[in-house]
């Protein structure tokens, strides 16, 4: 038997769920933007308090490991990682597109006439993205994408590609092949990684969680703010 928490921040949704055997115990979601800092930590004690009631014993912890926001995942995997440490059980990484395609996947009944490309705002016109068929094989792994009209031309002359993720918003006005089809309001959330993180505990692909560290796909860079770059003067 296994009880997993999941634990998603990769974008500005934050979410927690509770897992046992791949049922929901429970779920708990804010759409309110990026608030990780205050949220989690609340939901997190929520769901081990569930866990308790029940008197059921956490097995591991899974989180959503990249890519996606460097400061929301900063959080979510500091968390996993000390319940990791405390209760001393298993830590699980979860990609997050896989998280954002197994959404995708529920809503169109898994139809297997298309591919799906999960994808995340990078700013400016960058995404990054994967595209899967319908059984969550990749069929071009992750990276960062410069959009335009012919990025995704290769799988679109052949397929009706479905676009989804904060990312495929900003594409509707430049990917105009009548292949392309766009789901809204599609988000990376805890709860579609049960089935991924009750996978990875049953084949034991667990990490280091001393030496894990998230995937950011490019390396973080600061930006230094208008008024110091101007001597303070604005």
């Amino acid at each position: 038997m296994s009880c997993i928490l999941n634990i998603e921040t990769s974008t500005s949704v934050c979410s927690v769920a509770l897992s046992m055997d791949g049922q929901v115990l429970f779920e708990k979601t804010s759409y309110e933007g990026p608030s990780h800092a205050v949220l989690l930590g609340v939901y997190v004690e929520e769901a081990i308090a569930v866990a308790k009631k029940k008197g059921i014993k956490l097995s591991a912890v899974a989180v959503s490991s990249g890519p996606g926001s460097y400061t929301g995942l900063r959080i979510g995997v500091s968390v996993a990682k000390g319940l990791c440490f405390g209760y001393d059980i298993p830590l699980i990484s979860i990609h997050t597109l896989d998280i954002l395609t197994i959404a995708a996947l529920k809503l169109q009944k898994e139809a297997n006439d298309r591919l799906y490309c999960a994808m995340l705002d990078a700013r400016r016109m960058e995404v990054y993205a994967a595209i899967y068929n319908s059984g969550l094989e990749v069929i071009r792994g992750i990276s960062a994408d410069i959009v335009n009209a012919d990025t995704y031309m290769s799988y679109l002359e052949k397929d009706k590609v479905c676009f989804f993720g904060n990312g495929a918003e900003k594409c509707k006005s430049i990917i105009t092949s009548p292949n392309a089809l766009f789901m809204d309001n599609i988000y990376p959330l805890a709860v579609n990684m049960i089935p991924l993180s009750e996978r990875a505990f049953v084949a034991g692909a667990f990490e280091d969680v001393a030496y894990f560290e998230p995937f950011y796909l490019k390396e973080f860079q600061a930006t230094i703010a208008k008024n110091k770059v101007l001597g303070g003067n604005v």
